[in-house]
């Protein structure tokens, strides 16, 4: 039978970029792939046919607000970003496009990076970008989605040997991409897939728990716990249910956010797996430190014990008064589960680094945060201590035990 070929959806502005576009198009097609146009133009006429109009679009994410293109035109970017979004998700959905790309510059990065996020992990979706390294907007451009960036260096101004050598490796890339021999559907459904996650200061319990339940038959997929990758862990159990059970060994993401750290998951940082029920295992792995921006450190922030892991990076205590107000944030989080949980507690250090001799190892402060954990948490809760540091080899048997305790509810 004969192979159907895929499609690539190119988004763009057939005003600004049409020329590009255009050669784009006919780049990805030569290799053997279907693409779909659509149009987020707003300013003048489009230069060739969209397969999607900017009409479309523009009456998909309206919703029946009325806006001037003049006076307006960071709503109007709103609008016909919600609009390609919606749409976008509907070709995936029905099986008309299988990949995505767009091109420009901050403003079209921007956008067409946001529209590419609605498409599920493991869709190829490449953004060619002639400012993917400018300060302050390449973070923005990937989010929590698994975007390739492609840095296009020089600007999108019109067809030449450089903008053309560009778009022709786009191409390449996109059909290399789309290529990938598919897995059989629902594959990654039928596996055992446990998310964890981790940090250098727990690094090695974490690779004892992966090897463990990876004997055992499991995938084990590791979440750097940074403010992102443990972000978009949380949005892969939102948006697709992908994990049958979360080891979440670093929750510091939830202090981070209450106290303005530069690993801040957001609001909703360790209660996305509970209310969608599933198993969980936590650890307080950094959940005693926080890492506030140099540019945002206060006065006091200089006379208190701290930790420096490496030139960038350099670990805070968390005052008493800052542990009871994170143990009550985790605690509220957790009680709102309706999975199993378990919290598991080092008595000897919370990161590799947090052991005796080291200037931020307090084993008495600690113990704040679990009595007021202890406090009120739901007595539902099992918190068990273990007599270790959270990057010792007792821990981690500690968790692989544990992780065979919640599994038994399911």
């Amino acid at each position: 039978m004969r192979k159907l070929k895929k499609t690539v959806a190119v988004v763009s502005t057939l005003d600004t970029k049409a020329a590009e576009t255009y050669y784009l198009r006919e780049q990805i097609e030569r290799r053997g792939c279907r693409t779909l146009v659509i149009d987020l133009g707003t300013r003048g006429e489009a230069r060739f046919p969209a397969d999607v109009t900017r009409e479309e679009i523009f009456a998909l994410g309206n919703r029946g607000v009325a806006v001037s293109v003049v006076e307006d035109r960071v709503r109007l970017g709103e609008i016909m970003t919600d609009g390609a979004a919606t749409k976008i998700k509907e070709l995936y959905a029905c099986g008309q496009i299988h990949a995505a790309i767009g091109l420009g510059g901050a403003t079209n990065s921007l956008m067409e990076t946001n529209i590419m996020r609605v498409l599920p992990f493991g869709v190829p979706k490449l953004m060619v970008s002639s400012v993917a390294a400018s300060r302050g907007l390449a973070s923005r451009y990937f989010g929590t989605a698994d975007i390739s960036i492609m840095h296009s260096v020089v600007d999108f101004t019109g067809l030449n040997v450089l903008t053309k050598d560009v778009l022709e490796r786009a191409a390449g890339s996109i059909t290399g991409m789309i290529n990938v021999p598919e897995r059989e559907a629902g594959l990654i459904a039928d596996k055992n897939l446990i998310a964890i996650t981790q940090l250098s200061l727990c690094e090695r319990t974490a690779a004892f728990v992966r090897e463990r339940l990876q004997e055992e038959g499991f995938q084990v997929i590791g979440f750097s716990a940074t403010g992102v990758a443990d972000k978009a862990m949380e949005e892969l159990i939102e948006r697709e249910s992908l994990f049958r059970a979360v080891i979440d060994l670093a929750p510091g993401g939830v202090g981070e956010n209450i106290l303005g750290g530069t690993r801040s998951a957001g609001p909703n940082r360790l209660e996305v797996a509970g209310k969608n029920g599933v198993p969980q295992i936590i650890a307080p792995c950094g959940v005693n430190l926080m890492t506030p921006p140099r540019s945002k450190y206060k006065p006091e922030y200089y006379r208190r014990p701290k930790y420096d892991l490496d030139p960038l990076r350099t670990f805070l205590r968390l005052s008493s008064n800052e542990l009871i107000t994170v143990a009550q944030a985790m605690a509220q989080k957790l009680n709102m589960a309706i999975g199993p949980v378990k919290v598991l507690i080092p008595l000897r250090g919370w990161a590799s680094f947090d052991m005796e001799g080291c200037a931020i190892y307090d084993p008495e402060s600690d113990r704040i945060f679990t009595k007021e954990f202890r406090h009120r948490v739901n007595r539902n809760i099992e918190i068990v201590e273990v007599d270790a540091n959270i990057d010792e080899p007792e821990f981690g048997a500690a968790v692989v035990q544990a992780f065979h305790d919640v599994m038994e509810y399911t």
